[in-house]
């Protein structure tokens, strides 16, 4: 079996990011790497609603605690957005995808909709609360509270072939140990 998408699911702050650009370093053959934060850039300034409640929109909104809530504009560019990562596998590419599960095991079996009749590699990025919650705020471009609330809930009822913990491992070594599961990469 030869994986054509690593899909990295885990809170904000998690370590994903850190984990797929070393992925891309240390598998043999090229990976693009995309992630939940491309496509939030890439909507229009009227489906991201940082300013006012949550839910008051059809896009995304960020509450004043770390919350989000998506609406129905969101999730019909969400489908397009993995419909053209499927694409992007199906043609030859190979996929690593940083996301963020808000839904747990609603969201995976969206996403594993989308990616049907293709070799995906599941994979948990977890991360202590407390460890995420001190990255958000050296980050600084994230709601505070973001990461601690989505800790845990983004896990809920998902089904990994692989879990790491960014908390014990550096991003390399949680790389390597994903990179073991990637065969003819």
């Amino acid at each position: 079996m030869t994986i054509q998408v690593i899909v990295l699911n885990g809170g904000s702050s998690s370590g994903k990011t850190g984990i797929a650009r070393c992925l891309q370093a240390i598998l043999p053959r090229p990976w693009l790497s995309l992630s939940v934060d491309d496509f939030v850039d890439a909507l229009p300034p009227s489906l991201v609603n940082s300013d006012s409640a949550p839910g008051s929109g059809s896009g995304i909104a960020f509450g004043q605690q770390g919350e989000v809530v998506v609406g129905e504009g969101f999730r019909e560019l969400e489908a397009a957005w993995m419909a053209g990562i499927a694409a992007m596998a199906r043609a030859g590419a190979r996929v690593i995808v940083d996301d963020v599960f808000l839904g747990g095991a609603a969201s995976q079996e969206r996403v594993r909709a989308q990616l049907e009749g293709l070799e995906v590699l599941w994979v948990g990025v977890r991360c202590d609360a407390a460890i995420v919650a001190g990255r958000e705020l050296t980050r600084g471009d994230r709601v505070v509270g973001m990461a601690a609330s989505q800790a845990e809930i983004v896990h809920e009822g998902v089904v990994y072939d692989v879990e790491v913990d960014t908390g014990h491992a550096e991003s390399l070594d949680c790389a390597r140990t994903i990179a073991a599961y990637v065969k003819d990469s």
